[in-house]
């Protein structure tokens, strides 16, 4: 599609899969919008996609209503997956099939919140470095090994875009805007829309540990981030603390005075955390998300889990699924 000036008119086609995210959509759509109000001609054009032609409902409820079900796109045009919680039980074979025919025709593909998700499950992600939203780090790493995934807030590499979701859809955007039209209409984009400044494609989505705890003890913040980069096969207390020259006695004074708790119940709390997002967002059976958060007793696992959750791992995920179909 042209503009009355001879100029081409770029298309996006937003597919929305059940149970979107209605912020990394209306944060990706948005910034369009501006762009041709502040360029003052349809320098941008869009259409909703669902796999019925009819609407989809995003993870708060609102329904949306769709443009068009699953057609060719324009090859010049392109693809947003929208996607949110529940992701590996709405991504529907249909969704699949038509996102690699378009691949195959060669159209440009990206995606928001766990939309990348989506893209991997369709072949889509093999050699590309794509990002998602910190939550969905682990479940996407025990589900797609092989592909290169960074904690930025987007990525694009070739024709693959991705997006953390939130409010990072925004930037990925804004850098597509700043790309194609220049920075001057993208600082005005920003404005219009009261953005933080723009973020560049190097920064990351999830602040350091000291910035996320207030913590500033950097002895302390080594230990919490050996923790976390350790979750399926845990270092003993005793171990930690030689890596920062104290003894155990002095970690477990440092973690009472600035965290309220032993370093034992802390790492305890992280692995249960891992866990719980393994087994709402991943089809892992209970014993390999054990496994994958450094349980080795099924049993035990099951005691840990109910103790800190009031709710077993087969009830959590047996509540997960029926919240699923009922929202």
């Amino acid at each position: 599609m042209e503009t009355a000036e001879g100029e081409k008119t770029r298309e996006f086609a937003f597919l929305l899969i059940e149970r979107f995210s209605m912020i990394a959509f209306a944060s990706a759509i948005e910034p369009l919008r501006v762009a041709n109000r502040m360029a003052r001609k349809p320098l941008y054009s869009w259409r909703v996609v669902t796999e019925d032609g009819v609407s989809a409902t995003c993870s708060n409820g609102t329904r949306v209503m769709a443009d068009c079900g699953f057609v060719d796109v324009d090859r010049d045009a392109m693809i947003i997956v929208c996607s949110g919680v529940g992701v590996n039980r709405t991504t529907t074979r249909g969704v699949l099939t038509w996102l690699r025919k378009q691949a195959r025709r060669g159209v440009s593909i990206g995606a928001v919140c766990t939309g990348a998700h989506v893209l991997a499950k369709a072949g889509l992600l093999d050699g590309v470095r794509c990002t998602i939203h910190w939550e969905n780090r682990e479940s996407f790493r025990e589900e797609f090994p092989d592909i290169e995934l960074s904690n930025r807030f987007f990525e694009r590499d070739g024709a693959r875009w991705t997006s953390s979701g939130g409010a990072a859809s925004a930037d990925m955007m804004m850098q597509m805007i700043n790309e194609e039209q220049g920075r001057e209409l993208a600082a005005m984009v920003v404005d219009q829309l009261a953005l933080a400044p723009l973020r560049s494609p190097m920064d990351e989505q999830r602040l350091s540990v000291p910035a996320r705890m207030g913590v500033r003890h950097p002895k302390l913040t080594t230990v919490i981030h050996r923790m976390e980069e350790n979750i399926e096969e845990p270092i003993s207390p005793v171990v930690l603390a030689a890596e920062v020259g104290m003894s155990t006695r002095q970690l477990e004074r440092l973690f009472r005075r600035y965290l309220n708790r032993s370093p034992k119940r802390y790492y305890m709390e992280l692995r249960l955390q891992r866990a719980r997002n393994l087994l709402l967002q991943t089809d892992m059976s209970v014993i390999n998300v054990a496994l994958a958060s450094g349980f080795t007793s099924p049993s035990h696992f099951s005691k840990c889990y109910r103790a800190h959750f009031d709710r077993t791992p087969y009830r959590e995920r047996g509540v997960s699924a029926s919240t699923a179909t009922t929202t």
